[in-house]
């Protein structure tokens, strides 16, 4: 077996594949909850007694959050079904690369699923114009928080 080095760490490619894996788990179990807990709220709307109240616009907006919604759940767990089927085939490397993906993509999913939200819930409570400023508002802190934070610390570190 070779010896890789990863973060001043002497370990097999299969050792640094095993640490990354449970990394991503601990990460999908995080956003998994978050993300299964808004679709559930999403699915009771339609069964509140205000939801009539919504215009059509609105209406449309919530069945293309709740699409979004039930992606993004899909994509966290993606994942699980991927380890499931390359279970003991020796591919934990490509297992933990998909995941990281998937990892990813659904980051950007839960941006756009939560100011989604913030952009119906604004419109609702307030106007139209304010749920413009409210969503993109909304998108623009997640996507800094979610890929540019990220990828500044890596280009930090990188450069250490």
């Amino acid at each position: 077996m070779t010896q890789g080095h990863d973060e001043g760490r002497s370990e097999t490619r299969e050792e640094r594949a095993d640490r990354n894996w449970i990394d991503l788990l601990q990460e999908l179990r995080v956003s998994q909850t978050g993300v299964q807990l808004l679709a559930g709220f999403l699915v009771t709307l339609p069964f509140q007694s205000g939801f009539g109240d919504l215009d059509a616009f609105q209406r449309r907006w919530y069945v293309g959050l709740l699409g979004l919604a039930f992606l993004t759940v899909g994509v966290t767990l993606s994942p699980v079904a991927i380890h499931r089927r390359l279970f003991r085939d020796g591919s934990k490397p490509e297992l933990v690369h998909a995941a990281h993906l998937l990892t990813e993509l659904a980051l950007a999913l839960i941006a756009l699923l939560l100011a989604g939200i913030a952009f119906l819930v604004v419109d609702v409570v307030l106007d139209r114009s304010a749920a413009v400023v409210a969503g993109t508002l909304s998108l623009l802190v997640l996507l800094v928080l979610l890929v540019g934070l990220p990828r500044l610390v890596a280009h930090r570190a990188d450069s250490r």
